[in-house]
């Protein structure tokens, strides 16, 4: 995988604490911190902690407690169960101002072995040419969203399929490449806007999204192809499937609660 992080990091490490830069501020409000990248710390915790060779990372749980302000925050993490074939661990990403959870996230890591016999049907290709055949259509030319004809656009309108491919830009920690797992994490967060958004806008706010994952990306773009949405008295469900250069790797699903999105 190409190290594609080109840009000022997200935060600093300092001891044990991560210390925000200014582009790491959220969206919803001002004063916060994004909240896919309390999943994506998480997820370089875990990794760092508990990966091993012939152990692969199925499945990432990532729940959103609280708006983050923005401020330092650490992260803990705890092995809670070691099998033969299966080890689940938790992080929980901490507010240093006041020591409160502001997300906690869960993984399954499997013990990877030989397929068995037999077909399944199974999730094939999408007919996405690769991001750099597709013209800049937003502000950072990390995010390309395009339409049924492949055409890029800002906002959808209508019933056509949504699909955007990403490229995280920028280190999540300085002077440290994005990992695989690290860069699945960050980009899993878009599901929600993605499945969610309406014609006036995104007015709903996720509440957890989880990664489900047969394999890790190898390429440094992560493509996603909304696939559902459904929503009654303002919870919305939904989900994407997730892809990198070489074909479908996995899927995101997402649960949002209706919140009035900021004036832009």
């Amino acid at each position: 995988m190409a190290q594609t992080e080109d840009e000022a990091s997200y935060f600093t490490l300092r001891d044990d604490t991560f210390v925000p830069e200014s582009h790491a501020r959220g969206w919803w409000a001002p004063g916060t911190l994004h909240g896919r990248l309390l999943g994506g710390l998480a997820a370089r915790e875990l990794e760092r902690a508990h990966a091993e060779e012939g152990l692969h990372f199925a499945r990432l749980t990532v729940d959103l407690f609280r708006t983050a302000p923005f401020a330092p925050v650490r992260v803990s993490t705890e092995r809670v169960r070691d099998g033969r074939r299966i080890r689940v661990v938790d992080a929980v990403v901490h507010g240093e101002r006041d020591g409160l959870p502001l997300a906690r996230v869960s993984a399954v890591l499997l013990r990877t072995s030989t397929p068995p016999p037999g077909h399944i049907p199974a999730t094939g290709p999408w007919d996405a040419p690769p991001p750099e055949q597709l013209p800049a259509s937003h502000e950072h030319q990390h995010f390309w969203r395009f339409d049924e004809e492949l055409q890029p656009v800002r906002e959808w309108r209508g019933d056509q399929r949504r699909r955007a491919w990403l490229r995280e830009t920028r280190p999540l920690v300085a002077g440290e490449a994005l990992s695989p797992l690290v860069r699945v994490a960050l980009a899993g967060d878009t599901a929600s806007p993605l499945a969610h958004a309406s014609d006036e806008g995104l007015q709903y706010i996720n509440a957890d999204y989880t990664l489900c994952l047969s394999r890790l990306p190898l390429s440094d773009a992560i493509g996603l192809e909304a696939k559902a949405h459904t929503a009654e008295d303002g919870i919305a469900v939904g989900h994407c499937t997730l892809y990198d250069a070489a074909g479908p790797i996995g899927y995101c699903a997402t649960t949002a609660i209706a919140n009035t999105a900021p004036p832009r």
